[in-house]
């Protein structure tokens, strides 16, 4: 079954280099601001209530996530 060049069969390169649709762009904005809040929170100077660290670690997780999968998402044909 050989078929054309589609988001099927392209490997994780072609699949990062490739357009990423509109609603993926804004996913993927809204991952990094909440990875950038988390470490921001992590890595204050002042000793934080052991609450907040966690909520940082897991906005820090969550946003590196969101991130990665909406980039490796390719725009069909």
């Amino acid at each position: 079954m050989l078929k054309n060049m589609n988001t099927e069969n392209m490997n994780l390169i072609q699949r990062v280099q490739s357009p990423t649709p509109k609603l993926f762009r804004i996913i993927r904005t809204v991952g990094l601001c909440l990875a950038a809040a988390g470490t921001a929170l992590l890595s204050a100077p002042v000793a934080l209530p052991i609450a907040i660290a966690t909520v940082a670690g897991y906005l820090a997780v969550a946003g590196g996530v969101m991130t990665a999968v909406s980039q490796v998402v390719a725009q069909g044909e």
